[in-house]
């Protein structure tokens, strides 16, 4: 009993590898490796675009078709698009547009699958059996497929879109949360904790949701990049943002019929989509070495 009695105590640290890994200087490490200053600093620079860009460039959504197809240059220094309306600022506000709503997305899909999971791995029995049945079916089905047919019932929308995808994009993160969770029953500090008659709310809110959360947000972080090209994607495709709202994937879209002659009109929204993926990137993996304790920086 004695070796059970500093877990015990009120507050006592745990003894969960990760958490340990999560709680003492992982953001030390992480600003000391290159690749995740490189990955915060895209970051950075893509929410100050998104929050201070539209303040400081002309509305997006008034055409000008005296300046229709103009090249870069001049008053605009992405050129403008076939209605006459500057790219550049049509790309600032695409950028509160895709990553707003992805951030959104991957919030939504991270907290839910996080909660499923960890209640699952946690409550075992019946409870288990029945989400994780849930968690398969959903995973069992193709994502897009899935998500198509959601919009095909709520409607061409933008809002739709994005509710489609909160919707069906949680499963994955709640498989993860569950075997993590299955995997911590086990933990002496679990243990320990169930035999001073800690209820299974306490045990999985204090014991296995901090360590679970660390893994969901490696996950979450790449994320951000998959829900970005799947907005774009879908967007261009016409299920999505409708004109003449600026995002990137219906950018991309309008500039189909003139990118013969003006090319231009796919570097604003390419290289949001390009920056985005690539800062995810890079701090994905830089959050799963700091975090995990086998993996050496």
């Amino acid at each position: 009993m004695t070796v059970l009695t500093p877990l015990l105590r009120p507050g006592a640290a745990t003894t969960d590898p990760l958490e340990v890994a999560v709680t003492a200087g992982a953001w030390r490490r992480l600003v000391a490796r290159t690749d995740a200053r490189i990955g915060l600093l895209l970051a950075g620079a893509l929410v100050l675009v998104a929050l201070v860009g539209p303040l400081l460039t002309a509305d997006p959504d008034v055409p000008q078709y005296t300046n229709q197809l103009q090249p870069p240059g001049g008053g605009h220094l992405l050129g403008t698009d076939g209605a006459g309306r500057d790219l550049l600022a049509r790309t600032v506000a695409g950028a509160r547009t895709s990553l707003g709503a992805a951030l959104l997305i991957t919030a939504i899909t991270a907290v839910v699958g996080l909660l499923v999971g960890v209640v699952a791995g946690v409550a075992g029995d019946a409870v288990d059996v029945v989400l994780a049945r849930i968690v398969d079916v959903l995973l069992g089905l193709p994502g897009l497929v899935l998500t198509l047919a959601l919009v095909g019932v709520l409607g061409p929308s933008f809002v739709n879109l994005v509710l489609a995808m909160s919707l069906t994009g949680w499963a994955g993160t709640a498989r993860l949360a569950r075997a993590y969770a299955c995997t911590s029953v086990t933990r002496p500090d679990v243990l320990a904790a169930r035999m001073a008659g800690a209820g299974e709310l306490r045990i999985a809110a204090g014991h296995v949701l901090p360590g679970a959360a660390a893994q969901v947000l490696v996950v979450a972080t790449l994320g951000v990049g998959e829900v970005v090209l799947a907005l774009a994607g879908l967007s261009f495709l016409g299920l999505g943002a409708q004109p003449p709202t600026a995002e990137w994937g219906t950018m991309l879209a309008g500039a189909r019929e003139t990118l013969a002659y003006a090319p231009w009109q796919i570097i604003g929204p390419a290289t949001g989509l390009v920056a985005t993926v690539l800062a995810a990137t890079l701090l994905s993996e830089a959050l799963r070495d700091v975090t995990d304790p086998g993996v050496r920086s």
